[in-house]
């Protein structure tokens, strides 16, 4: 041969003699993180009324699939799509659209939005 390849040695499984961690870490990303606050400025009230919407200002490192677990867990509402911003101020916006057979102002009713 003409290149060097370096033999393989032997690789045995860690026996560590105690934890490194006492205690494990819980999941921070439960739904009442997720999920914020709901947004109720005019242009939010206007796609309540008009789109069949709600805006939510939910946790920054949240996903789409994430934000509409939550919801449904929450508000018990099915949605049909969700949209997620950054807005300026570092802030993610999701607007959630609900399912037909839900109405949004009986839900921001319900939320305390109105």
């Amino acid at each position: 041969k003409v290149h060097f390849y370096r033999p393989k040695t032997l690789a045995l499984p860690r026996k560590p003699k105690y934890q490194r961690r006492a205690v494990p870490r819980k999941s921070t990303t439960d739904k009442h993180s997720i999920i914020k606050y709901p947004l109720t400025t005019e242009s939010s009230m206007k796609l309540i009324e008009d789109s069949n919407t709600l805006v939510f200002i939910v946790d920054i490192k949240a996903n789409k699939r994430q934000i509409r677990a939550a919801v449904r867990e929450l508000y018990n509402i099915e949605c049909d799509k969700v949209n997620t911003l950054i807005t300026p101020r570092g802030l993610k916006k999701s607007y959630v659209r609900l399912s037909k057979d839900f109405d949004a102002l009986d839900v921001a009713n319900r939320v305390g939005v109105i």
